[in-house]
């Protein structure tokens, strides 16, 4: 098994030396090279050859619709649950190099640290102020900086108060997109999206955001306040969305964005039988997928993609993005500390694969057993069915 698991590096170094072939690449339509007139040229921009994501998307409809980059970046990993991370300027550096190469939707949240990694998106992108979107989350229940594990607090007042302390720690005057991280029991979703309403009137958020709620909830929240974007774990790995959020998704006119595109990094094939997330910062170790007596076996899901991708000439992260992306309303969110990683997601913005082609990796996926639940129980609690 561990010998059949090609390096993404190592895939995507032959499939740079083909990329004069537009027929293996599907064209890559929708990408330009980089030069230093990016986003935010003259802060840091560099001309590293990195492709320039040109295709846009657009989340939500009418008042609450939201233009960004077809394809997003989450920064958690950045600094949080993703093991121990490269030095810190090496960490902006990448998210700085994704803005300037056409990246506009970044992504945090008030838990991740908790705080901190608000913090390192605000000063890595601070020189791209108004030119990229930043996404940031509440409802988790956060007391002087130390979470309450388990804990939920979507009360107006401590949105409000999230709200503020968030714009202070991300340098903005006000946030993109402000989701609830977690569905809160204790308080109607109408006075939540009643709160969000009155902070996008005075001015301290754009755009409204749920994470991880079932249909109901949408169309609760909706009604009293148009809902741009839902986000929710999908990836060829889970695709329990499919069956009741897209279709509301659809009918209202909302967009979808996915965190964990490549099920946390396992799609990316960088992992074998024998990986291990013990760091003391990677939540990965408390996933059933991820454990020692499951990992080896789900493997075999990653493989599987690789074999449809190499005659393809990409690779498998690159196979997984492009499923997500088939979607237009769709904007996946992958995060990486690795320019290299960065390089092989860009490219994956705009590929060429036909129907028959995705249906063909589908039905090849479709035969390998996963084995483990997503979530532990007790985090599974607060993810809402769909």
């Amino acid at each position: 098994m561990n010998d059949r698991v090609l390096s993404r590096r190592g895939i995507l170094q032959g499939m740079l030396a083909l990329a004069a072939t537009p027929a293996v690449l599907g064209g890559l339509a929708g990408i330009a090279r980089a030069d230093a007139s990016g986003p935010g040229a003259g802060a840091g921009s560099s001309r590293l050859d990195l492709p320039l994501i040109a295709q846009k998307r657009t989340l939500g409809s009418g008042d609450a619709a939201m233009e960004v980059s077809a394809l997003g970046f989450g920064v958690m990993g950045s600094n949080y649950n993703r093991g121990v991370s490269p030095d810190r300027q090496k960490v902006i550096d990448v998210i700085r190099q994704a803005a300037e190469h056409g990246v506009t939707l970044f992504d945090t949240a008030q838990i991740y640290g908790p705080l901190t990694n608000e913090e390192l998106a605000g000063k890595a992108l601070a020189p791209y102020k108004n030119k990229v979107a930043i996404t940031t989350k509440f409802g988790h229940k956060i007391v002087d900086g130390v979470y309450h594990k388990g804990g939920l607090d979507s009360t107006p007042a401590n949105i409000r108060k999230v709200a503020d302390e968030s714009l202070k720690r991300l340098g903005v005057d006000a946030i993109d997109m402000f989701y609830q991280h977690r569905f809160d029991p204790n308080v109607p979703i109408e006075d939540v999206a009643g709160t969000v309403r009155d902070l996008i009137k005075a001015g301290k958020v754009k755009h409204f955001g749920l994470c991880e709620v079932g249909p109901e909830t949408i169309r609760r929240a909706h009604a009293e306040q148009p809902v741009t974007a839902v986000q929710s774990e999908y990836h060829l790995m889970w695709r329990e969305p499919e069956k009741d959020i897209f279709p509301v998704l659809e009918e209202l006119g909302i967009g979808f964005v996915p965190y964990s595109p490549l099920n946390r990094g396992m799609l990316g094939g960088d992992f074998t039988a024998y990986t291990r997330f013990d760091s003391g910062n990677d939540n990965r170790d408390t996933l059933p997928r991820f454990q020692p007596d499951t990992l080896g076996k789900n493997l075999m899901f990653v493989e599987t993609i690789n074999r449809w991708a190499r005659p393809r000439g990409i690779t498998g992260a690159q196979a997984a993005l492009g499923w997500l992306m088939q979607r237009p309303y769709i904007v996946p969110i992958p995060g990486t500390t690795k320019l290299s990683h960065l390089e092989e997601n860009l490219r994956a913005a705009n590929m060429n694969i036909t129907p028959a082609e995705w249906r063909e990796l589908e039905d090849a996926l479709a035969k390998v057993v996963i084995i483990g639940d997503r979530y532990p129980a007790d985090q599974q609690k607060q993810v809402q069915k769909s």
